[in-house]
């Protein structure tokens, strides 16, 4: 071929696709008439392919759109209608990173949920925007005035306590029927105010230092979870410290406030500076935080070389451990998981193009029966919980829910604890209380593994 011809476009290609910054100063960014006529462009060339008619919502919805049109094309159409695609979609990223064959470098350069995304920020930019969803994204400030009245916050929303419950669906729309999460009098920063003390004996004892960032869901509402990475780094030697400086905004990141993500991304890399210059690695507890740091930061500050500096630090716990692993081997001491363990891989895991981390993690452990199910839980966030959406959300997950009690382990657990609420609360709903496995997090059963 001469230099001159065209390179010819790969479909389903093996590599990972490539992904552009997001141009969100650019005013052309917002114009909403730009925007439509690249929605137009996008779900042409979904319609005519199809193949992610079972990843979720927005495409059912595209292909009924359509196919009860009056031409049964994408041209007759009504564009209003194409809200209703941007409602039904959670981000996941699974169309861009495993069915679509035209992702960049295709020359069609499709990426569908960056193109959602861009809608929702001009939406929100033309004063659209869910007053519910916007304070329940307020992760922080949430945690910080439950703190204090845990046990009255967790009394309140706890699904048992029905009147309240209703209350609250008929004021804030949050479905009465979702097991929301509870909230902590003593957080993960609170129990890791003094660092634990690294074992001498473990194998990576003076050759790895870490920051572990807590998330706000892990810091608030799970902090079991950092306290296990904790006592599992220390026991490899690890020197780890807790940071948590502030909520990775993904919550704002899925209403389109760009603006807002860029100012976190900008004073969370910031802050883990100095400690990446003293050698430190940054270890994220949640797949949605560390899928922030490593890939959608640097997309919407391109240019900004200390969340560059921050992204090539993180990890995601799993991938971590399993990284120590490799290059010292592991403490001793791990002892078998009975029941074996069903690891449902997050959606917001697989993005990161890092593989199962958590599955080979748990494969560490010996005499351990570990079985992946890869399917969309369907949460998504805020999606997850409010009376409107969970529906779908159900319908999204049921077949997660479906494979993780086929694998019949004992115990289950996700890189997104929300997913891992939410599949457990389905299998509940199906088969009993005892038919559901116990939940945890990954790391929490590699803990127990040591007897930690």
């Amino acid at each position: 071929m001469s230099g001159s011809e065209k390179t010819p476009a790969r479909e389903g290609s093996l590599d990972a696709p490539t992904r552009h910054p997001l141009a969100w100063r650019d005013p052309e960014f917002y114009d909403m008439k730009a925007i439509e006529a690249e929605m137009e462009r996008v779900f042409d060339i979904c319609h005519g392919c199809r193949r992610c008619f079972n990843l979720c919502e927005s495409f059912p919805r595209l292909f009924d759109m359509v196919d009860e049109s009056p031409t049964g094309e994408l041209d007759s159409v009504d564009k209003k209608d194409y809200a209703k695609v941007a409602d039904a979609c959670t981000l996941c990223d699974m169309c861009f990173l495993t069915k679509c064959p035209y992702v960049p470098p295709h020359e069609f350069n499709l990426d569908f949920p960056h193109l959602i995304l861009r809608y929702r920020a001009a939406k929100r930019r033309e004063g659209e925007k869910d007053f519910v969803r916007e304070q329940l994204g307020q992760t922080d400030r949430n945690g910080k005035l439950a703190k204090p009245v845990a046990a009255i916050a967790n009394w309140a929303t706890a699904r048992e306590n029905t009147p309240l419950r209703k209350l609250i669906e008929a004021v804030a729309g949050i479905d009465s029927e979702v097991e929301l999460p509870k909230y902590h009098s003593k957080t993960a920063a609170d129990r890791l105010k003094t660092p634990l003390a690294a074992d001498a004996q473990g194998p990576a004892f003076g050759a790895r230092k870490a920051a572990i960032y807590a998330t706000c869901f892990v810091d608030y509402n799970t902090p079991d979870t950092a306290t296990a990475t904790a006592k599992v780094l220390a026991r490899q030697g690890v020197e780890a410290r807790l940071v948590y400086p502030e909520c990775c905004g993904m919550p704002q990141l899925e209403a389109g406030d760009l603006a807002d993500v860029a100012g976190r991304a900008e004073r969370v890399a910031k802050h883990f500076e100095p400690l990446i210059d003293q050698g430190f690695d940054v270890v994220a507890l949640t797949a949605s935080c560390s899928l922030m740091m490593k890939f959608e930061w640097p997309l919407i500050l391109p240019e900004n070389e200390t969340v560059k500096k921050l992204a090539r630090a993180t990890r995601d716990v799993s991938e971590y451990v399993v990284e120590l692993s490799k290059a010292y081997g592991l403490a001793p001491g791990l002892s078998p998981i009975e029941g074996g363990v069903t690891v449902h891989q997050a959606c917001h895991s697989r993005a990161q193009n890092m593989g199962a981390k958590s599955a080979d993690m748990l494969r560490l452990i010996p005499d351990t029966r570990v079985e992946v199910v890869e399917r969309c839980s369907g949460h998504g966030g805020t999606f997850g919980v409010m009376k409107e959406t969970y529906p779908l959300a159900k319908k999204v997950g049921k077949p997660a829910a479906r494979q993780v009690v086929q694998k019949g382990a004992a115990n289950l657990c996700s890189d997104c604890p929300l997913a891992c609420k939410h599949l457990g609360q389905m299998i509940e709903a199906e088969g009993g209380d005892a038919s559901a496995p116990v939940q945890s997090h990954p790391i929490e059963l590699f803990a127990r593994a040591y007897g930690l």
